[in-house]
């Protein structure tokens, strides 16, 4: 050693042992960048799932839950296909009979009105076919 305690490119077992607790200090530094990443909100809304399901029963795995099935309907009134020939009906009659002229204000100078509300009424038989079951 020189004068004034220094270290002339001796090392002692003082300094080893801070190099080696500074290289594993260095290394821990570096695991912890690579742990603590950037992420993206969609990947941090996966990490933030993942910590919830840990209060989930262990039964369910957080990946796929079954659809609740919903309550039965029974089947229709018996007003709906009723109510949805009688509108076929009405409406088939209501065009036939306009191009036949039996109905009041159809003649030569018609002006269609038959034809709109026969078309409606058909299209009504529709609709209410689509809620029968």
């Amino acid at each position: 050693m020189a004068a004034g305690g220094t270290n002339d490119g001796e090392t002692t077992s003082d300094d080893s042992i801070k190099s080696d607790s500074a290289k594993s200090a260095g290394s821990q530094a570096a695991k912890a960048s690579r742990k603590e990443k950037v992420l993206p909100p969609a990947a941090k809304k996966k990490l933030s799932t993942r910590a919830a399901s840990a209060d989930r029963p262990a039964d369910t795995t957080g990946r796929y839950t079954a659809p609740v099935p919903a309550a039965k309907k029974g089947p229709s009134p018996r007003w709906v296909p009723v109510l949805m020939f009688a509108l076929w009906g009405i409406g088939l009659l209501m065009i036939i009979g306009n191009y036949m002229g039996v109905l009041p204000g159809s003649g030569d100078a018609g002006n269609g009105w038959y034809l709109v509300g026969g078309l409606g009424a058909i299209l009504g038989g529709i609709i209410t076919a689509t809620q029968y079951r």
